[in-house]
């Protein structure tokens, strides 16, 4: 293995470069997306569903962008259509598509041959497309970055966009839909009956707004947690270093975040080493198994007692820090002698107050999206760390 790290300090400046780009990006593409949430909420609401797909890392944004759409987080959102096609998605697209419905392709910053591909199908066929990347599609974007870590973080935020935005089209009143508990979030839309000859220009402001916030919350957990990034990064290397492995775990978003973390170690950028890494919320079979034979809150410690080994890292995510069966993989791996790590946000929660993880990465922010988004580029910045030679 390697025998030097980033220094707290890069690990600090690696974060807040980040921003610059993320910025200048979306400060061109935010009227773009504005009239492609529009286009989305009018294709939800004559019954058009979202069908994702990519390859290798790039399926996890599939898994991502699916979960949220389905489940959001923001309470008293409607659940809408969408999957997850990675595992077949040729045949899936073939079999399924439909006139009305939205597809969206992953890939890495060169592009996806083979996604590329069922995109062109799928338009044909009178799907909106979403190529991200690609040159073609209803939304197309080219290469906004050469850094496949850089890129797949930029392309989180903007599906996080997406399907915050879709809702403010769904349910405003020239859909037919009351603006609901999108008021708090989306003042401009105003009461019942209230003109709004922009709302796309408010929408892509109010994207800018989010992209920001997203700024501002990296460059605070840079500046407070790039030392306890850098410790993760040793403790990492210790456990390789002994023969072990990642065991990374979370739910939701979050379990899309562990699947990528191990998949950027197993499957890393060309030039790189693989790292031994498994995640935990990979496995559905065990995952609905356990669950239903003995309960979700054992799902990960129930794989972890199978899993581990004394050297290996278990690597909890929780945007909440209190997802209980978080917590008791950690509290599990403790006892079995496992370096622990834990992502979380808000103030850490009971991970935090009960001191289950050698080292706690808390990026403080009580909105998820956010969260996830600077999570994302810490587990980067860790993985980039662990392929620096000395």
């Amino acid at each position: 293995m390697a025998t030097a790290a980033l220094s707290a300090m890069d690990v600090e400046q690696r974060l807040l470069t980040r921003n610059a780009l993320f910025e200048r990006f979306f400060a061109g593409e935010a009227p773009r997306l504005a009239r492609a949430c529009r286009e989305m909420a009018q294709r939800f609401l004559r019954g058009g569903r979202l069908l994702a797909f990519g390859q290798g890392p790039c399926m996890t944004d599939a898994q991502h962008v699916a979960v949220e759409f389905v489940h959001p987080v923001i309470v008293g959102k409607r659940a809408l259509p969408a999957l997850d096609l990675s595992p077949a998605f040729d045949r899936w697209l073939d079999a399924l598509l439909e006139p009305n419905d939205m597809v969206m392709g992953f890939g890495p910053p060169d592009g996806d041959s083979r996604v590329t591909a069922a995109l062109g199908r799928a338009g044909d066929r009178g799907a909106m497309t979403f190529a991200l990347p690609g040159r073609h599609g209803s939304y197309a974007i080219d290469q906004a970055a050469a850094d496949p870590f850089v890129h797949q973080e930029l392309i989180e935020i903007l599906y996080h966009t997406l399907w915050e935005t879709v809702h403010v089209f769904f349910e405003h009143r020239e859909l037919g839909h009351d603006v609901g508990q999108a008021g708090f979030l989306y003042p401009f839309l105003g009461g019942e009956g209230a003109e709004t000859p922009d709302l796309e220009g408010e929408v892509a402001a109010s994207i800018l707004m989010k992209v920001a916030d997203d700024a501002a919350l990296r460059t605070r957990a840079a500046a407070d947690e790039a030392e306890h990034i850098h410790e993760a990064v040793g403790l990492i290397r210790e456990g390789l270093n002994g023969g072990g492995k990642l065991i990374t775990f979370g739910n939701g978003g979050s379990a899309t975040d562990a699947n990528d973390l191990a998949l950027d170690c197993v499957a890393p950028p060309a030039g790189w080493r693989p790292i031994p890494a498994i995640s935990l919320a990979m496995e559905p079979a065990s995952v609905t198994a356990i669950a239903n034979d003995i309960g979700t809150e054992v799902v990960f410690l129930r794989q972890l007692i199978a899993h581990a080994r004394s050297s290996d890292v278990a690597v909890g995510i929780s945007t909440s820090g209190g997802s209980r069966n978080v917590v008791a993989a950690l509290e599990e791996g403790r006892k079995r002698g496992l370096r622990t790590i834990a992502l979380l946000g808000y103030d850490g929660g009971e991970i935090v107050r009960r001191n289950l993880a050698d080292v706690a990465i808390v990026v403080r922010s009580d909105y998820i999206p956010r969260i996830q988004e600077v999570q994302a580029s810490i587990y980067h910045v860790i993985r980039e760390s662990l392929e620096v030679r000395g």
